[in-house]
């Protein structure tokens, strides 16, 4: 199919040389016509900066975008709003009605603007008023309708003037869940019926699944995966799709050899291959794949109920194993806390993904020793012989081994957590420090996204590895 949308090595940063921001971190996709497109991401994970720069709204920091084969990053001013004009649509959260104009007069602001014939505005804004079914409210002013009416007034206002590309930014977040769950079905009648590519920015993991043909999935700028929804459910890349992509058992494996892992104290049979021999793994196995009964000898797993929620279609419960793991489980039968149970996976539902890291890893000087600096800080480490003063080295360190506090006045460095991810039996962290990088912690402790923190780390837990 033809290719309307390609995005091509963008980055867009913000502050100046001396404390920039990477809002949007070398990304690069092609979109179909006719394709809808769902953006997905935790707050601050880039996918408004990069909506914002595909509307030409903001401008790129390095690479192109190209729409219609259009380098949209190359048009001047004037060039840049003739474009917008023709080519795309825009609706947002906040619905932006005037409430001095009626509806009709809202929806055909931008024809007006742009000096389209009254008579051509009549036809555009009374057909497009028929196709959303508010052609009997035409005459009424903003302050005058429901929320599910402006936003029908704002989506009317956005296509009328049939756009190639429609953008879309949260654009069902201010609806209660009835309204939401109608205008998704409208916006996927529209699409099929307009033939209009559609890029959609949520956080909303129901909406994203329900509405999108791709989903991109965002994290810190930079695009983690993409595929259909039934990919990204089903084969996420790596622990951070898995767990923001619905509900997940994410554990820390140990790949025995092809189609045998290891992991909540068992060793299981799975389907995948190629990982190599007692390879460190993330297994992710979800909650609805895991058949829980009374106990028996089918049994691979043994536990107990501590905790069982109606949640209207299933029961969601919580098993805690004598290994001390944690599952989620989710089945249409109710077992009830304190019971004992059995819990079975079958090999096909047992995902095996590379872990991203085993360590954390730094680069750093050695200061003497005794002593080395990374992260902008000297710790104290065990004594490297025969060193030189100043020796780049590289530096690991076990997630085991960073020590969180508190009370940031005891830590040798201090951050701030911002991603946690359960993994069955402790929380695995992830803490930007005020030096500007991540470092990775594990712990039982239970922090907060958000949590100011002190960091510590023992010297004898500090490897040194020769550059």
């Amino acid at each position: 199919m033809e290719s309307i949308l390609k995005v091509e090595h963008l980055e867009k940063y913000y502050g100046n040389r001396g404390n920039v921001t990477k809002a949007v971190d070398d990304i690069s996709f092609t979109v179909t016509q006719g394709e809808y497109i769902g953006i997905m991401g935790a707050s601050g994970s880039g996918k408004t900066t990069l909506l914002n720069c595909i509307s030409t709204i903001d401008s790129a920091t390095a690479g192109h975008i190209f729409i219609r084969g259009q380098d949209v990053t190359q048009l001047k001013a004037k060039e840049l709003s003739r474009f917008r004009r023709e080519q795309l649509g825009f609706i947002f959260q906040e619905f932006n009605l005037l409430d001095t104009l009626t509806a009709f007069e809202n929806i055909a602001l931008a024809l007006t603007v742009i000096g389209t014939p009254a008579k051509e505005i009549d036809g555009r804004v009374h057909n497009v008023a028929k196709r959303l079914e508010i052609d009997s409210i035409l005459g009424k002013y903003p302050y005058q309708l429901s929320g599910g009416q402006q936003q029908r007034i704002a989506i009317a206002r956005a296509i009328v003037n049939e756009p190639r590309v429609l953008l879309l930014d949260e654009p069902l977040g201010a609806l209660d869940l009835k309204l939401r769950q109608d205008m998704q079905y409208e916006l996927i009648r529209l699409k099929h019926e307009l033939g209009i590519t559609f890029i959609y920015v949520t956080h909303d993991q129901e909406e994203a699944l329900t509405l999108s043909d791709t989903i991109v999935v965002m994290s810190e700028g930079r695009i983690q995966q993409i595929g259909t929804p039934i990919d990204i459910y089903n084969e996420p890349i790596n622990s951070f799709v898995a767990d923001f992509i619905g509900e997940s058992n994410i554990l820390n494996g140990l790949m025995i050899k092809d189609k045998q892992v290891s992991f909540a104290g068992h060793d299981f049979e799975c389907v995948d291959e190629g990982f190599g021999e007692q390879a460190p793994v993330d297994v992710v196995i979800r909650p609805e794949d895991i058949y829980i009964f009374d106990p028996s000898e089918a049994a691979m797993l043994t536990g107990t109920v501590t905790s069982s929620i109606f949640k209207g279609v299933h029961y969601e419960m919580m098993v805690q194993t004598p290994e001390g793991y944690e599952f989620m489980v989710q089945d249409y039968h109710c077992f009830e806390a304190g019971q004992e149970v059995g819990l079975l996976v079958k090999p096909f539902d047992i995902h095996v993904m590379k872990k991203e890291r085993v360590c954390n890893t730094f680069e750093g000087k050695m200061i003497d020793s005794t002593h080395v600096e990374f992260l902008g800080t000297t710790f104290e480490c065990n004594e490297v012989p025969d060193m030189e003063p100043d020796a780049p080295v590289k530096v690991e360190v076990d997630f085991r081994h960073v020590i969180l506090e508190d009370n940031e006045e005891d830590g040798k460095l201090t951050g701030e957590v911002k991603f946690i991810l359960y993994k069955g039996n402790h929380y695995h962290l992830t803490v930007f420090t005020d030096w500007d990088e991540d470092i990775f912690v594990d712990t039982t402790d239970v922090w907060d996204d958000g949590d100011r923190v002190g960091i510590r780390i023992a010297p004898e837990n500090i490897r040194i590895i020769h550059n």
